[in-house]
């Protein structure tokens, strides 16, 4: 239960916010707060990382990139790469000839970046296959989401609860706001200050009004922008493999620890087996493209698991994280994650 202290705390933040939209122009306002595990923080937080697909074709990575410039030799000609118009330089070369080996070397040492911005000098072609080997036992993580640009700078209004402590904090870069939510701590609740422009991926520019606006967004970009669609994996045969638990759970408010320790297999007549201990339930479930969006519906009779019961929106998954929205009336989250 929280605390009455914490309540009043975030009244007293959300009482400070509509001040402000009195005083500020009508199109010129704050929305609704958001903590470091909304799931809108979180997908900003991969809008804002480095992209690192720019060159996948020489570094073969989603997760780093080659420090800028370096050069690279293709079918014995030498590439200098110092712009990210060079890569396609490269692209060139390989497509160039049928017949031959298309062996990208680089020449060491060279500095790779990572999607989080930490930097390592690589020194040579052992230490470089390390490290993409490293990289490749995690091919399932979230990744940094393309094909939407923030055009900053942008204003958050940050509330502490901790110390009552209100503050604004002006974000001027991708990087800058990476880490101001890297750094956001459990007592602290952010409000983006709208509208905010994006640039998509087709180049065209867009205002941002609300939460809901730029998690649609997110959405639009994860779905269509071709740098984000690098693999292509059937929603049933991944659901059906393995079992899976849930690590996030939001119906109006977080509710994650009431399926602590629940696993939940999803079989192929469309039966869902879950367990926890001794307890076992089945349920049913069935999926679907409506009006080219992913569906999930899925049926419990019990109290508790009951209230899974919702046609869930398939946001976004790979083989390990299952991600689901419902948008009906308010917005809730269902996250399921590989056991």
């Amino acid at each position: 239960m929280f605390p009455i202290k914490k309540y009043l705390s975030i009244a007293f933040f959300l009482f400070l916010l509509s001040c402000q939209s009195e005083m500020e122009e009508q199109d010129d306002h704050t929305q609704e707060t958001v903590t470091n595990v909304s799931p809108l923080t979180t997908y900003l937080q991969r809008v804002a990382m480095v992209k690192t697909v720019q060159d996948n074709v020489i570094d073969k990575s989603n997760y780093c990139t080659i420090k800028l410039p370096y050069t690279v030799t293709v079918n014995n000609v030498n590439i200098a790469v110092n712009t990210v118009a060079d890569y396609q330089k490269v692209e060139d070369n390989i497509n160039a000839n049928a017949w031959d080996n298309d062996i990208v070397k680089i020449d060491f040492p060279v500095t790779m970046v990572y999607y989080n911005y930490y930097e390592k000098l690589i020194p040579d072609e052992a230490d470089f296959n390390s490290l993409i080997d490293y990289w490749n036992l995690y091919p399932d993580l979230l990744s940094k989401i393309n094909g939407l640009n923030i055009n900053y700078p942008i204003t958050i209004n940050v509330y502490n609860s901790a110390n009552q402590i209100a503050s604004s904090v002006s974000i001027i870069s991708d990087q800058a706001f990476f880490y101001f939510i890297k750094n956001l701590n459990d007592s602290q609740y952010i409000s983006l200050k709208y509208p905010i422009s994006i640039t998509d991926y087709n180049y065209q520019t867009k205002s941002i009004t609300n939460n809901s606006d730029f998690e649609n967004a997110i959405k639009y970009a994860i779905d269509y922008c071709p740098e984000n669609n690098i693999a292509s994996l059937d929603f049933t045969e991944t659901i059906t493999k393995g079992s899976w638990i849930i690590p996030y759970f939001f119906d109006d408010s977080e509710k994650t620890s009431s399926y602590s320790g629940y696993s939940f297999v999803f079989k192929s007549d469309k039966s869902i087996v879950a367990s926890k201990g001794a307890i076992t339930e089945m349920g049913q479930w069935e999926s679907e493209i409506w009006n080219g969006v992913g569906k999930l519906k899925i049926n419990f009779s019990s109290e508790l698991l009951s209230k899974l019961n919702t046609n869930w929106e398939l946001f976004e998954f790979n083989n390990s994280q299952i991600r689901l929205r419902d948008v009906s009336n308010s917005t809730n989250y269902l996250y399921f994650e590989k056991k």
